[in-house]
C-alpha cells in the first residue's frame, strides 16, 4: 500500500511500517539527526520513532515564530485567530479516537482517562477562540481635552514547555491562550510522548487558517532546547508546566531578559476529611484522586487528612479500596489504573515507599511489575517526613490524623506546595471557612479535580506563579499599553 502515514511519511506496507514523528517548524515537517524510539510502557513494545531535537530545533522554531509575529497580521487579526482555533478544535474532534488510542498506548494511562483528556481539550480550544474575539480596556477624558486609554497587545513570541503526563491538554492549555492573545508560539514537547506530539503537530499542519510560523513544535528528550527557550532574548514570555525544581531553573535562565513567566509546578494536595463527611461518597473519589493517571498528576490527592472520629473507618476503607484497584494495560477495559510512564519511574516510586517504612507505618505497599505498580498508603504522624514534604508523582497517598479544624489547616499548609486541596464535610459553613485559610490555588468541596475553562487555576507558594485558564490565562500572554491623546478644543 502506498500513501502517507499520520506524520506525512511514506508508508512502505500497511501494518509493517512503524511511524516516525517529526518536528513541525516554519510550516514544514523537519527531521533531526538523532532519532529515539517510542515505547509502550505497559508492554515494552516499540510503537515507532521520533525526531529527537535540541538547541538547533529550538533556534529554528524561535526564528520562525519571530518572523511570523513581525511580518504577518496574526497579532492584530482577532477574527483570524478565532477561526484558526475553532478549526483546530474541529480537527481534534474528528480524530478523537485516534488521539485517545495512541495516548493510552504511549503514555500508559487507561483508555477512558486518555479519552477524558481529549474531551477536556476540545472545548478549551473553542473557549479561547471565543476569547480571541473579546477584549476589554479603559478610556476616559481625564481632564478637558486630554484622553487616556488602555489597550492590550500580544507580548510577542511565547515559548511553551509542556509535560508528558497529560501532553495534549496541558500543551493546549498554554498555547491556545497564547495564540488567542496574538502571540506566535514555539513549543517544546517531551520525548516520552514523541508520537502523540506528532499528532499535535498534525493539528497545526492541517489548520489552514494558521499562518506559517505561528505555531512551531519540536520534541526533545533532553533539555538543551528548553534551556534556550528560557534564555533567548527573542522569546518574550514562557509558559511552563512541570516540576518545581525545573521551574526554578527556568526562572533563573529567564531572569537575564526579565521575560514574563507563567509556571504551574508541583503539588501535594491535602484531602481533608472531617468527622461528618459522607464516607460512602468520599472513599471512591479519594481512590480516584490517588490513582488517576497512575498518580502522575500535579493535583493527585496525595495526602489524606482524617479527623480522629472517622480515622479508623476511613483508614480501613481506603486500604481496602486502593488494594482492590485493578492495574493493567490501558487498552484493557477491565483496567482501573494503567502503567507508569516507564519502569524507571515505577521503581523510583517503589523505593520511595520502601524507604518510608523506616519512619512511617506502611498500610499498603504497592507491588511493582515492570512499569506497573499498585497503589500504596502510608500512615505518618510527622509532617516533616519526606513522604509528606516531597512530590512522589505516583499512586501513593499518606494518611494523617488530626483532631481540630485548626490542626487540619496547619497540616494542610505544612508543605512548600499550594496547588490544590479538597474538603469533605456535611457542614455548610465549614468549607468556606477552612478554604479561606488554606494556601492553595484551588479548593474543592466534596469533590476533586473539577476544572472549568472559564475559571483560573494555578499555585500558591512553590506550586508556581501566574494563572492558566480563564481571562487571566489570556492576559499572561499580553502587555498593557497606555495611550495618551491630547485633543485641545478647536477655537471658533
Amino acid at each position: 500500500m502506498t500513501g502517507n502515514n499520520r506524520f506525512g511519511n511514506p508508508i512502505v506496507e500497511e501494518g509493517l511500517h512503524l511511524p516516525h514523528a517529526r518536528h513541525f517548524i516554519a510550516g514544514q515537517w523537519t527531521d533531526s539527526v538523532r532519532h529515539s524510539e517510542s515505547l509502550n510502557p505497559a508492554t515494552g513494545e516499540v510503537l515507532g520513532t521520533f525526531a529527537d531535537g535540541g538547541a538547533e530545533e529550538a533556534r529554528k522554531a524561535i526564528t520562525a515564530a519571530r518572523m511570523a509575529f513581525d511580518t504577518t497580521d496574526w497579532s492584530r487579526d482577532r477574527h483570524l485567530r478565532a477561526r484558526a482555533l475553532c478549526e483546530m478544535a474541529a480537527l481534534l474532534e474528528e480524530r478523537r479516537e485516534e488521539f485517545s488510542t495512541l495516548l493510552a498506548r504511549e503514555n500508559g494511562k487507561i483508555l477512558g482517562e486518555a479519552a477524558f483528556e481529549i474531551d477536556l481539550t476540545i472545548p478549551k480550544l473553542r473557549y479561547y477562540a471565543a476569547l480571541a474575539l473579546s477584549d476589554h480596556g479603559g478610556a476616559a477624558e481625564v481632564k478637558p481635552g486630554l484622553y487616556s486609554m488602555t489597550l492590550r497587545e500580544a507580548a510577542g513570541v511565547a515559548a511553551v514547555i509542556a509535560p508528558w503526563n497529560s501532553p495534549v491538554v496541558l500543551a493546549v492549555r498554554s498555547f491556545a491562550p497564547a495564540l488567542a492573545a496574538g502571540c506566535t508560539v514555539t513549543m517544546k514537547l517531551p520525548g516520552q510522548t514523541g508520537l502523540v506530539n506528532g499528532l499535535i503537530s498534525e493539528l497545526a499542519a492541517r489548520t489552514k487558517s494558521l499562518p506559517t510560523g505561528v505555531l512551531n513544535i519540536f520534541t526533545e528528550t533532553g533539555n538543551e532546547g528548553a534551556s534556550l527557550l528560557a534564555s533567548s532574548p527573542e522569546v518574550d514570555v514562557i509558559s511552563y508546566t512541570g516540576s518545581t525544581t525545573v521551574g526554578r531553573k527556568i526562572m533563573e535562565l529567564a531572569s537575564a531578559t526579565l521575560k514574563s513567566l507563567s509556571l504551574e509546578l508541583g503539588g501535594k494536595s491535602p484531602m481533608i476529611v472531617f468527622d461528618d463527611a459522607d464516607l460512602d461518597a468520599t472513599v471512591p473519589v479519594l481512590t480516584k484522586a490517588v490513582t488517576t493517571f497512575t498518580g502522575q498528576f500535579c493535583m493527585t490527592g496525595s495526602r489524606i487528612l482524617a479527623q480522629r472520629g472517622i480515622a479508623d473507618e476511613l483508614r480501613r476503607r481506603m486500604t481496602a479500596s486502593l488494594e482492590a484497584v485493578k492495574v493493567g494495560p490501558g487498552d484493557d477495559p477491565n483496567s482501573e489504573m494503567g502503567a507508569m510512564i516507564d519502569e524507571r519511574n515505577a521503581e523510583r516510586v517503589e523505593n520511595f515507599v520502601a524507604d518510608a517504612a523506616s519512619y512511617a507505618n506502611v498500610l499498603l505497599q504497592g507491588v511493582r511489575r515492570g512499569a506497573f505498580i499498585h497503589p500504596s498508603l502510608v500512615e505518618v504522624e510527622d509532617v516533616s517526613a519526606p513522604i509528606v514534604q516531597q512530590e512522589v508523582f505516583g499512586p501513593v497517598a499518606t494518611f494523617e490524623v488530626f483532631d481540630a479544624e485548626a490542626e487540619a489547616i496547619g497540616r494542610a499548609n505544612a508543605t512548600e506546595y499550594g496547588l490544590a486541596a479538597s474538603i469533605w464535610t456535611r457542614d455548610v459553613d465549614r468549607p468556606l471557612r477552612v478554604a479561606r485559610e488554606i494556601k492553595a490555588g484551588t479548593v474543592w468541596t466534596n469533590t476533586w479535580a473539577v476544572v472549568h475553562d472559564q475559571f483560573e487555576e494555578g499555585g500558591f507558594k512553590q506550586s508556581g506563579m501566574g494563572r492558566l485558564n480563564g481571562t487571566r490565562g489570556l492576559e499572561e500572554f499580553q502587555e498593557t499599553k497606555h495611550l495618551v491623546h491630547p485633543a485641545p478644543a478647536r477655537g471658533d
